[in-house]
């Protein structure tokens, strides 16, 4: 953990350094200012906000920083439907009814597994829930494309983030179930119905995630991804020189800035690897087809898999985005 880029205090993390629910690690090259923005929210104990293009691994954060952190993780992906109620636990009435009525049948052998007097049996717990019961350390929650919801959401979460992390089961006469530690929530949007409400990003952290339009940068983000998205034999890797042709004839393409929807590195990671499959299958010296475009600029290979929009797709038709 020395080389740990992220300031989460003793007090917070696993015994031993690693708890049992940790994700395993994922290739993220993560920028010095989102390194700084993920500090500055476990600092001020606030969420962090991130927006950026689709494709550009705003997702990927909070997985990379539960792995690093060696820290339980917990996915919450926000539908047209959710609701705030919904992060801390959800309860089947319907089931419990359903047992009540099983249990109540004349002549049945058989009892009902979960016992309708215990309203607990019908509980599950969401991703905020179960973070606030990890009495070991704090937990990371990924709270997945809020702006699907219904607009006041974001407000109504807030009532669930703020002190004291708290929440009470209504159906059952419990205590109070409290967070022992505070859990770093991150949440992503694509802005989907417009700018969230005033009053949730005041609370939050926010971090806009910027195309790395670098080539060093891209191809840090390539070698950590593994070259072609390896694993894969050493036959379907790509070599450097192609690897460099292929980012630069990636990045000419957004360059032009006429696109719908500009690729992203999710799109150029797959272009990579469909490029490796076709360098793989070459026989003799003779470039295969895809790859023999990718050199002398003809047409655009795999056009599939970089553009997404129908209008962007006399462009792909042409071999560029012109």
């Amino acid at each position: 953990m020395t080389d740990c880029p992220f300031e989460l205090p003793a007090e917070h993390r696993p015994p031993g350094g690693r708890h049992p629910e940790a994700p395993d690690p994922v290739p993220y090259i993560a920028s010095p200012m989102l390194i700084e923005a993920v500090n500055l929210a476990i600092h001020l104990d606030r969420p962090l906000l991130l927006e950026g293009e689709a494709g550009s691994g705003k997702s990927q954060l909070a997985r990379h920083v539960a792995a690093t952190l060696g820290l339980p993780f917990h996915f919450w992906p926000v539908r047209s439907t959710s609701q705030a109620q919904d992060g801390l636990y959800s309860y089947d009435a319907i089931l419990r009814l359903h047992d009540v009525h099983l249990a109540q049948l004349p002549g049945r052998r058989v009892g009902v597994k979960r016992h309708p007097q215990q309203p607990m049996n019908y509980v599950t717990f969401g991703a905020l829930g179960r973070a606030f019961q990890v009495p070991e350390c704090s937990a990371v929650v990924l709270i997945d494309e809020i702006d699907k919801a219904d607009l006041d959401f974001p407000n109504d979460l807030l009532t669930v983030l703020d002190d004291p992390r708290a929440f009470s089961i209504r159906e059952a006469r419990l205590p109070p179930i409290r967070a022992l530690h505070p859990p770093l929530v991150i949440i992503t949007s694509n802005k989907e119905k417009g700018n969230l409400p005033a009053p949730f990003l005041r609370r939050c952290i926010y971090s806009y995630l910027e195309f790395p339009a670098d080539p060093a940068r891209l191809q840090e983000i390539i070698a950590a991804h593994g070259t072609a998205a390896a694993p894969r034999p050493a036959a379907e890797t790509l070599e450097p020189a192609l690897i460099d042709l292929a980012v630069e004839r990636f990045l000419a393409l957004r360059a032009q800035g006429n696109l719908f929807k500009p690729p992203g590195t999710s799109e150029l990671l797959d272009w990579l690897r469909a490029l490796g499959r076709a360098w793989g299958q070459r026989v003799g010296t003779a470039d295969p087809a895809p790859i023999a475009a990718l050199r002398d600029g003809t047409r655009l290979p795999f056009p599939e898999l970089l553009f997404k929009q129908r209008v962007d797709w006399p462009r792909a038709a042409a071999g560029q985005a012109g």
